[in-house]
């Protein structure tokens, strides 16, 4: 409306005569929402936004659709929520709600973030209706505009809800296909305006989807779409693309001091710290060992397993590292999962439920009497080892009797399925140790992985948060919260290899970062070769044909 119009529909009343007012007030409200927050301010106890905070949020209340990639500590859900109580408070009757991988996060994220807002601004207490409602799983905030807030999950539970803008957070963890059908859509329905017209405000953000997150990797749906909304950016199309390292909200005193980022940037890994701190999509999108994406659809897992339990049936994969970062040198044992349709002729996935680290301070005898221990807790029924260089000692290690140096229970003694090594105890070993050696089998190794990842038929744990544990699981960390650890550490070296084209037609896998080790990757494409090549079949541990499996 124009300016006449409304100075037209001024009445005498205390409000409608200064109804132009409340307009212009409004308005620049909307267009200058830190000065807003200026205004309401305590004079204790508040904060001062800093400049790259103010431009967030005219930014979010001015474009389309923003995507904000910022470090840990930058305080980026702080001023999300912040921006949607403003949003809400601005705009009657509009519904908000904020996604996260799962509804629990989503809540614990309002909830934490509301407080925190109120001890700042306690004057945007007045505009809550009623107390806000927080629990496991849900959160709502209501408004005295009778607007909303909410929480949904990044997953297909969230088809067919309906609201009139959305936040995504951790999007970096999004899948595109999942998207388009269930998040996309829920911002369908624009907000109407109240009062007698009730009409859609055509200079309203309606259908606003927001992304934030930290970094994730190239090659991945969501480094494609950051792209997209910078080329639109470009093209003045609406959309604007945020992001800083962890130096700015350092230098204006936010987060963790230079001291303490500098020391996390040692005890990380490269591509953890890059992600985390420097906000920098990390990986190979050229040549990349396995699609991202499908990678990313691998983890699935939602819990891990520390035990064998009847009738299932368990590998090791185990890697003996060369690195050369002493700091982070360390062996890798994988524990593989397969599980078979009902008449066990077909193998329907095989479950990484398991990745366990031993430090390379340890001897061979040490590390031998570890894995011996992983092998009796799973049952497993085969150990995969690459016996090439330092695997050499490890295997020698292995054919010895061990014991237990607590219990001093006798560990057992192995024998080789596939070579002539004699074991210490011929007549006692158990024929369990498969000496692997990888450089023989390079190409089938890699590309065996490759089809596991494309076929969908790997799964991984899902990537959880250290909030998304209970306290329990955090008290017993080697067993329900390490995994999940290991696995994201997984993830990371798969990103950082790159396929490599070999003169006599053969593929080999190559790193990136140079610095950042493989481990895990060995230990979980050996296991997987191994379970493909030799036991897609089932037999027990005593059907073995040996001949086969030497040749």
């Amino acid at each position: 409306m124009t300016k006449e119009q409304i100075i037209a529909l001024q009445d005498d009343s205390i409000f409608g005569k200064d109804l132009y007012k409340y307009v212009e007030f409004c308005s620049w409200c909307r267009w200058y929402p830190d000065l807003f927050l200026d205004l309401i301010k305590p004079e204790k106890g508040g904060i001062n936004l800093h400049s790259d905070q103010r431009v967030y949020l005219r930014c979010i209340m001015r474009f389309v659709s923003l995507y904000g990639v910022f470090p840990r500590g930058w305080g980026k859900t702080y001023d999300e929520v912040l921006a949607m109580y403003l949003v809400s408070i601005f705009f009657p009757g509009i519904d908000l709600a904020m996604t996260a991988q799962t509804k629990e996060n989503a809540a614990e994220l309002i909830k934490d973030k509301h407080n925190e807002i109120l001890k700042h601004f306690p004057m945007l207490e007045n505009e809550i209706d009623g107390r806000p409602k927080f629990a496991k799983g849900d959160a709502e905030v209501r408004f005295k505009s009778d607007s909303k807030i909410d929480n949904l999950a990044n997953a297909q539970t969230s088809k067919g809800q309906r609201r009139k803008r959305i936040n995504i957070e951790e999007s970096a963890l999004l899948n595109d296909t999942m998207f388009q059908d269930a998040l996309k859509p829920i911002v369908e329905v624009p907000r109407y305006t109240i009062g007698k017209l009730g009409v859609v405000d055509p200079q309203e953000l309606n259908q606003q989807i927001n992304f934030f997150t930290t970094s994730g990797f190239r090659g991945s749906d969501e480094y494609q779409r950051s792209i997209q909304m910078y080329m639109g950016m470009v093209n003045l199309s609406g959309e604007m693309i945020l992001g800083s390292s962890w130096f700015l909200a350092c230098w204006y005193g936010r987060g963790s001091s230079k001291s303490q980022i500098l020391k996390k940037k040692k005890e990380m890994s490269p591509i953890a710290f890059a992600q985390n701190y420097e906000s920098k999509w990390v990986g190979c999108a050229d040549s990349a060992l396995v699609n991202i994406n499908k990678l990313m659809s691998c983890r699935s897992l939602t819990s891990t397993q520390k035990e064998s339990r009847s009738g299932e049936e368990f590998y090791l994969g185990v890697d003996v590292a060369r690195s050369q970062n002493t700091n982070n040198n360390q062996s890798s044992v994988c524990v593989a999962k397969v599980k078979r349709n009902k008449d066990k002729t077909k193998i329907v996935s095989i479950d990484i439920v398991n990745i366990i680290n031993i430090p390379n301070i340890m001897n061979f005898t040490a590390q031998a009497c570890i894995i011996k221990k992983i092998r009796k807790r799973y049952n497993a029924q085969a150990v995969i080892m690459d016996g090439n260089g330092l695997g050499a000692g490890l295997v020698d290690e292995c054919l010895k009797e061990s014991f237990d140096p607590i219990t001093n229970e006798s560990l057992g003694c192995w024998d080789t399925i596939n070579d002539d090594n004699i074991p210490e105890l011929p007549d006692e070993a158990e024929k369990i140790l498969y000496n692997l050696k990888a450089q023989s089998v390079q190409s089938r190794v890699v590309t065996n992985f490759i089809d596991m990842v494309d076929s969908g038929k790997l799964r991984l744990l899902c990537n959880k948060q250290l909030n998304d544990f209970t306290v329990a699981e955090q008290d017993d960390f080697d067993n329900e919260v390490a995994p999940f650890m290991q696995t994201d550490c997984l993830f990371e070296e798969v990103a950082n290899l790159k396929l490599k084209q070999l003169p006599n037609g053969g593929v080999t896998i190559e790193k990136v970062v140079k610095k950042l080790d493989k481990d895990r990757v060995s230990a979980t494409i050996y296991v997987l070769w191994y379970i493909n090549e030799f036991c897609r079949d089932l037999y027990s541990s005593s059907d073995y044909d040996y001949e086969v499996l030497i040749n």
